[in-house]
């Protein structure tokens, strides 16, 4: 603006002006508006609407005072002729001053003193009823004006918007910004206009993501807000509006992934809002959008597509999109565990789903998960010697690597311990201990394989300290660490992959109670699987209620109580001390004390008479 190239300048505010909410911005604005269109014949009108335009952006703001004041200062000095121009002039200042003087922001009190000298200068007579009719209103928003201050305080508005970075002045400005939030959703005001409190919640999370536009809690929880009203507004019988914030709510949920393009979450929550709005033909688009993006995984977006899938158009649906999952080369087993589980809990049909993970061992063969998986799919079956047919063929097929062989191993084991006879369970116990054999670990932990058969969920044979005696915690660990998960990362892997259906299939039969080769689930050793805990288990005393001992001195009469220590002398001696030379100003000559004294002790002292 100080070079004068306008042109650049309203190309920077068509670009950025209405999505920026910076009440600085907006003052830009309007000065921009009186030096281009100052000479122009429709100048007036043209301020009146900028003022009016920036009022309803950036009104609600608490620092807003300078720009309601600068709107009636221009509206009060524009000149008009006739009486009903005149009365036009008045009405739109007074419109804007009583739309002032219910607006909370720093100096309030002033507008409303210029307002009623304004309506005494007007008309005295009325000037008092006017005045009156405001006040209880004006009143209310000084209060919160007050309080606003308060809230706000502390708030960085100037603070740039990264991602993320988890830093304590970024966790108090997160909370110091939902603190506003929520205290505006409170409705300070006490207003039963569900209008103005949405648009004041909504000022307030605009103001939020210029700062905090990285982090997509913020976002979903403003769509959600709108939506919120909407259906209030619904309900109120105010169709237009309710209509408006839906659509509002939309467009947050626009803007929310054109920023954060690899959220997924705010992808996923986009799609169920719509499909809550019956227009699957957008759900549809969202779907593709997401899984088209390059640098992210599509696992998960094609697991949720094809739940839409099925719950709006049915399972044909469902399977088209498994189908386009199928052409991904960038997807995990997932998809396939995911599709088979949902043929078979919601079609019904245990055919298709046996074919779905056939066709995903042909891919994932390899992986322990997806074997995992598909046993506990014919657990669920109780088809026990397909289970069997399977284990053998995962486990004689080599494409299993050896440490991610020990799960399938300690799953088979699991089994046979639940369903075999004692045979079977000797022999897969043998089996196990040649395949694992060539480990060093194993050759001298042979007894803490024997805890894998007796085990039932977290039930063990066998109390802490024996555990640790027999190295079944070192067991644990050797088994884990060829996979590099822990024990909620397996549990996410190979249970939780189960999908929406929900049903932790055969539970006896999951990586929880045995599944993880020996991952021991509860307080009692949960603890000694990482490592953490290593005191042992007897009985101790409870030092938690006692005192530290603090010895204290206490010397004999006479004695010093540090060794070698000597007392100060009297205070009159020492002020003596302090008059005379010290002692290494004296050398000599030096007088016989003892001697000194015997003279002393032999004179003869007459009495006072004498003197």
């Amino acid at each position: 603006m100080k070079a004068k190239n306008y042109e650049r300048v309203e190309k920077l505010f068509q670009r950025c002006l209405v999505k920026i909410l910076n009440i600085d911005l907006w003052k830009i604005y309007l000065q921009y508006i009186k030096e281009t269109k100052g000479k122009h014949q429709t100048f007036k009108e043209k301020m009146a609407q900028a003022y009016d335009f920036t009022l309803d952006k950036m009104g609600l703001d608490l620092n807003s005072y300078s720009i309601w004041a600068d709107y009636i200062s221009f509206l009060r000095s524009t000149q008009v002729q006739g009486s009903y121009a005149e009365s036009q002039k008045i009405t739109a200042t007074r419109r804007v001053y009583q739309r002032a003087i219910v607006t909370p922001m720093l100096g309030i009190e002033t507008i409303w003193r210029d307002y009623c000298m304004y309506e005494n200068s007007i008309n005295p007579l009325i000037a008092k009823k006017f005045t009156e009719e405001r006040s209880r209103d004006y009143m209310n928003a000084r209060r919160v004006a007050k309080e606003y201050e308060v809230i706000t305080k502390g708030l960085s508005r100037t603070m740039p918007s990264v991602p993320p970075q988890n830093t304590p002045y970024e966790a108090k400005q997160v909370e110091l910004w939902k603190k506003y939030i929520q205290w505006e959703k409170d409705n300070p005001l006490k207003t039963e206009d569900i209008i103005t409190v949405t648009k004041r919640v909504m000022f307030a999370y605009e103001q939020c993501l210029l700062c905090l536009g990285h982090h997509p809690d913020i976002w979903y929880e403003a769509a959600s807000y709108l939506d919120h009203a909407s259906k209030i507004l619904v309900e109120k019988g105010d169709q237009t509006t309710a209509r408006q914030f839906a659509n509002d709510t939309a467009a947050m949920y626009e803007r929310a992934i054109a920023l954060l393009k690899t959220n997924m979450m705010l992808y996923f929550a986009y799609a169920d809002y719509e499909e809550g709005r019956c227009k699957y033909a957008k759900v549809h688009s969202i779907y593709k959008k997401l899984v088209s993006l390059e640098n992210i995984d599509p696992t998960l977006p094609y697991i949720q597509y094809m739940r839409f899938a099925r719950r709006a158009e049915g399972i044909m649906s469902a399977r088209y999109v498994f189908k386009l999952a199928r052409d991904d080369s960038r997807i995990t087993y997932h998809v396939y565990c995911s599709a088979a589980l949902m043929e078979y809990f919601c079609s019904k049909d245990k055919t298709i789903g046996h074919k779905i993970f056939e066709l995903g061992m042909k891919r994932f063969g390899g992986i322990a998960e997806y074997v995992l998986c598909y046993v506990d799919f014919m657990a669920h079956l109780n088809e026990d010697n397909n289970i069997r047919v399977l284990f053998e063929r995962a486990l004689g097929s080599n494409q299993i690597t050896q440490e991610r062989a020990r799960l399938i191993w300690a799953r088979f084991l699991q089994f046979e311990s639940q369903v075999g006879d004692l045979a079977s369970i000797l022999k897969v116990e043998k089996r196990r201990l040649q395949a694992l054999d060539s480990s060093k670990e194993f050759s001298r932990l042979e007894t803490a394989l024997l805890i894998d058969r007796y085990r039932f969920l977290d039930l063990l044979p066998c109390t802490d300290s024996e555990l640790r005696s027999l190295g079944y915690r070192e067991l644990t660990r050797f088994q884990l660490a060829g996979i590099g998960k822990g024990y909620d990362d397996i549990l996410c892997g190979v249970i939780s992959s189960h999908g929406a259906a929900g049903v932790s299939l055969g539970s006896t039969l999951s990586g929880v109670s045995g599944g993880s080769a020996g991952v021991v689930v509860g307080d009692a050793l949960g603890s000694t699987i990482n490592g953490t805990d290593p005191r042992p288990t007897y009985p101790q005393p409870d030092v938690s209620q006692m005192l530290p001992f603090k010895p204290k001195a206490y010397p004999r009469t006479g004695s010093h109580p540090v060794a070698g220590g000597e007392f100060p002398p009297p205070p009159a001696a020492s002020s003596l001390l302090k008059l005379i030379p010290p002692p290494q100003c004296f050398h000599g000559p030096f007088v016989d004390v003892d001697k000194f004294l015997e003279h002393f002790l032999e004179l003869e002292i007459p009495d006072g008479k004498w003197i």
